[in-house]
Formats: C-alpha cells, sequence, structure tokens
C-alpha cells in the first residue's frame, strides 16, 4: 500500500524492486560490529561531558571535543556554525545526504543526583540529557566512517547549540546551512527520555507539541505591609492571575484537544513588610494546533489583563515573548522507513509508538526552513533503569520515582541507554543511505 493510503496497483515489477531497494539501504550490520570496540571509550566519554555542562550558546568546550573527535574519523569539520555550532560532513559517493543531529546545552539547575561525575559547574546540570545525544552522535559517526565501503551518500553530522532557549536550530540555518553544507534528503535524531533504557519511541505525525514562553509584568502600587489599602498589590494580582490561568486547559479548551499552561516563575517583592510595585510572570504554553494555540494565547492575554483590571491597576500589563518552539512534525512515511529499520535490529517489540509528548524540540528548523520541505524523523530512546521503572509502575509511584528531563535527578543509565542510542542513529542512517555500489 502507497503512503497515501491508496492500493497503487499501476506500479511495475521494476519500480516495486527499487523502493524496496530504497527503503532497505545500506546493511547496518558490519558497522554495528564496531560497536563493542568503542563502547567503553564513549561511556567516559559521556561522563566527561556530563561533568562540564554548559549553557546555551556557551557550549565551547563540548563543541570543540565533537570538532576534534569528528575530524579525526575523517569528517571535515567546520566550528563556530550559528554561535557555537559544529558541523561534520562525510562524502562517500554518490547518493542521499542524511543529516543527523544533536543538541550540546546543558540547563541553569543544580544537581543533585549524587553522581560521581555529577556537574562540576555551580548551578548548570545536564538535566535534559543532552551530553547523552553528542556521545551518541559520535559515536554513530564514527561507526559509519568505519564502515564506509558498506554504504553511499553523504552524512552531515550537526551539533546544535541553544536548543534549551529554541534558537540553536535557527541560528544555524541563519548561518548559511544550506547553501554552506547543502539541502538534506532526510532530517534525523533523537532525545533521551524517562523511560526504560532499551526502548525507542517514535510518533508519525505531530509529535512534539509547540511552546510559548511568555514574560508577564503586572504593574502595582507599592506601600508598607500595614498599611495594605495604600497599594495596589500586585503579589495578590499575580496569585489571581496564576489561579485564573488554571482555568483555560479546563474551561476553555475542548476535552478532545491537547494544550498545557504552566507558571514556572513568581516573583515580587524583597521584604515581608513592603508591598512592591511590581510582579514578574514566567509562563510557559504548550499546542499541537494552530487553532488552540491561538486560543490559549489570546485567553492569557485577556486574563492578564482582566486580572489587572479588577485589581485596579493603573498600568497595563506587559506581556513579552521569551522563546517559541514550533510543532515538531514527523513524516509518516520517514517514520515508517526509519522505525522498521531500528526495529530490525533491536527488536520490532522494543520499538513503540508513545504518542504525542508535550515536551518541545527546534530540529524542525532543519526540516522547514529550506526552499522544499524535507522528511524528519526524530525519535526518543529510554533512559531509565527498566527495573525501576517496572517497580514504579507496579507501584503506581511512576511521577514521583523517576526522574524526568529537567529535574535534578535526571541521570539516564549509562548502558544500555549509549548502546541503544548509537545503535539507533546508526541504523536509520543507513536506512537512508545506498548501500555500496561495486567497483567497475
Amino acid at each position: 500500500m502507497a503512503a497515501d493510503g491508496t492500493a497503487g496497483n499501476d506500479r511495475t515489477e521494476e519500480t516495486e524492486e527499487t523502493e524496496g531497494a530504497d527503503r532497505t539501504g545500506a546493511p547496518p550490520s558490519r558497522a554495528l560490529a564496531g560497536l563493542d570496540a568503542i563502547k567503553d571509550g564513549l561511556a567516559d566519554l559521556y561522563r566527561d561531558l556530563h561533568a562540564r555542562p554548559e549553557l546555551s550558546f556557551e557550549e565551547h568546550r563540548t563543541a570543540a571535543e565533537a570538532a576534534r573527535r569528528a575530524a579525526s574519523y575523517g569528517y571535515e569539520v567546520t566550528e563556530g556554525v550559528g554561535g557555537t555550532g559544529v558541523v561534520a560532513v562525510l562524502e562517500n559517493g554518490p547518493g542521499p545526504t542524511v543529516l543527523l543531529r544533536a543538541d550540546m546545552d546543558a540547563l541553569p539547575v543544580t544537581e543533585r543526583t549524587g553522581l560521581p561525575y555529577a556537574s562540576r559547574t555551580e548551578g548548570v546540570m545536564h538535566a535534559c540529557g543532552h551530553d547523552m545525544h553528542v556521545t551518541c552522535l559520535l559515536g554513530a559517526l564514527k561507526l559509519l566512517a568505519d564502515a564506509r565501503a558498506d554504504w553511499s551518500g553523504r552524512i552531515v553530522g550537526v551539533f546544535q547549540p541553544a536548543e534549551e532557549i529554541a534558537q540553536g536550530a535557527q541560528a544555524m540555518v541563519d548561518d548559511g546551512f544550506y547553501a554552506r553544507f547543502g539541502t538534506p534528503d532526510v532530517v534525523l535524531g533523537q532525545h533521551v527520555a524517562p523511560f526504560p533504557a532499551g526502548l525507542v519511541g517514535v510518533h508519525a505525525g505531530p509529535a512534539f507539541a509547540a511552546t510559548d514562553a511568555l514574560r508577564v509584568r503586572l504593574f502595582g502600587k507599592g506601600a508598607h505591609g500595614s498599611r495594605p489599602e495604600a497599594s495596589i498589590d500586585p503579589v495578590v494580582m499575580a496569585a489571581s492571575t496564576v489561579m485564573r490561568l488554571q482555568t483555560i486547559v479546563s474551561r476553555e479548551i475542548a476535552g478532545t484537544e491537547t494544550a498545557v499552561v504552566t507558571v514556572g516563575s513568581l516573583q515580587a517583592g524583597t521584604k515581608d513588610n513592603i508591598i512592591p510595585d511590581e510582579a514578574e510572570l514566567k509562563v510557559n504554553i504548550r499546542t499541537y494546533t494552530p487553532e488552540v494555540r491561538t486560543r490559549v494565547l489570546a485567553a492569557v492575554e485577556r486574563i492578564v489583563k482582566g486580572e489587572a483590571a479588577t485589581a485596579g491597576a493603573e498600568k497595563e500589563p506587559e506581556i513579552t515573548e521569551i522563546d517559541a518552539f514550533p510543532v515538531l512534525c514527523n513524516d509518516a512515511a520517514a517514520v515508517e522507513r526509519t522505525a522498521a529499520a531500528i526495529g530490525d535490529v533491536i527488536g520490532a517489540d522494543r520499538v513503540l509508538d508513545p504518542g504525542p509528548v508535550t515536551g518541545s524540540e527546534d530540529v524542525g528548523h532543519f526540516a522547514t526552513s529550506a526552499e522544499r520541505d524535507i522528511p524528519l524523523c526524530y525519535w526518543l530512546f529510554g533512559g531509565a533503569d527498566p527495573e525501576k521503572v517496572a517497580a514504579a509502575q507496579r507501584g503506581g509511584t511512576f511521577e514521583r520515582d523517576i526522574p524526568s528531563n529537567h529535574s535534578p535527578f535526571f541521570a539516564p543509565l549509562v548502558e544500555p541507554t549509549l548502546s541503544t542510542g548509537v545503535t539507533a542513529l546508526t541504523t536509520a542512517a543507513l536506512a537512508w543511505l545506498e548501500g555500496a555500489r561495486p567497483a567497475k
């Protein structure tokens, strides 16, 4: 059956054979045979990167290490793309161009894992697993370089900065990415997640939510804490706003739609007996469709202004954008092809459809910013201890006991997470590259 659901009865036998060969891609077995020899070194690299996290657009050490290693594998490396981005290109005969992407930045989180390789940088942590992403991509680039005899085409390895602030991918695109490195035929990437290590999860269609992050400034009138009647209290105004914002999803979005509205920060005042004249909220919104996004953003603006007016504020609130991610939409045909290839290697029962996730990603910019849309397949791979996950699920304590991304306790199990990530990325690339042509 064709990708559009039609029977496709007018195909010739020759066409079917050719398309079948394209779907098969290059064989992964010989490339993956080299994984055991590099696993320990990759684990050491991962621990090193984890201990030395760097914030968005400050990934100088991480970028330099990625560049050095990729160059040693035989890739042509360009540094400083879009700030601190690194692009590693390997030309290996005619064939498709496959983009493999990993993000590099850490978060302003104080690590509490207690690991011997915990962050050495005060207040900064790889709480989202980007250190694992970098390590897996380097492992895949190494295996693919060593297996050049088995595939034909072009690999573009992208080490991207500043994913956490939704700016890195666009910065690399704006720095002439396509003109400098070519337009890929497919964009592939992955993200470690808090489900059992050894599993891969991929969803076709809208797979990661759009994000809008807003800064809201509420203006009141300061006074002494003993004389609230002389104030227009922005703390009360902020508290009312936070509570009212929680009604958007429950009362304005249909049960068949999905949205999340989170107030992640509320800051006001300096002392218990001083009513300040200003409060600030930081609001995070997740949606999957333009219609719901428009409705939620309008509701936020209406509520913020309405609560300020109700409180008697003499100055209208300010609402400004902090950052925004588009919806990440996985190409259905690309998902089918890539998931099948990964499943052939790790077992089809270990490749799952997790459904849409409410996390967000900017990797989609590499697929949608060119003159033509490029197929994108972006998947999750598990990083949690399978036994701990099973115990938590049995006890109904998964959300409590299994740390999620951005938690100060988030720490992927090094193995088999690392091997699964390298295997998935290598196998996915080979599914799109052509098999080596015999010498004439």
